[in-house]
């Protein structure tokens, strides 16, 4: 059976609004807290601002007539490996809406199902979209058969 990953997601916001001022907050924020790599790129008939976690996945954020509307909690969940490191990102974050009450935070007990505990908080800054911090902690025995692991390329 084919296999299939999260490749990209592309965000709008309306036409005008992402300028220089928008796209050096957004480099800040999820390039400086996130560690995402940042840029512009000339796509869909302009230039368009390319956000990438890695190689193989990306958000990419563009102008629209009709942009996105996200009045609830829609959101694009994105995986750490520990708790530790789902805290020091919130840390982070806290840190950031110090300084940026732009910036959205919404914080969670764990939910605990029993064999899995998911630790996560969720974040929204300057985009139509929040965006779930989370790890996934499997009691021993009940993990997943398969997961994705990231490994140096070679060649």
């Amino acid at each position: 059976m084919t296999q299939v990953r999260f490749n990209h997601m592309e965000l709008t916001v309306p036409k005008g609004a992402l300028d220089d001022e928008l796209r050096a907050d957004l480099a800040a924020f999820y390039g400086g807290v996130l560690g995402w790599q940042t840029m512009d790129v000339e796509i869909v008939g302009g230039t368009q601002f390319l956000m990438r976690p890695d190689e193989g996945q990306f958000v990419l954020v563009a102008e629209s007539s009709k942009p996105m509307s996200s009045p609830g909690y829609d959101h694009l969940g994105l995986l750490c490996d520990t708790r530790a490191e789902v805290d020091e990102l919130l840390e982070q974050c806290r840190r950031w809406q110090e300084k940026d009450d732009r910036l959205l935070l919404k914080t969670y007990d764990d939910l605990d199902t029993g064999n899995l505990v998911v630790h996560a908080f969720y974040v929204k800054y300057l985009l139509p979209i929040w965006f779930d911090v989370q790890c996934m902690e499997h009691r021993p025995g009940t993990g997943p058969d398969r997961v994705w692991r990231y490994v140096e390329a070679t060649g």
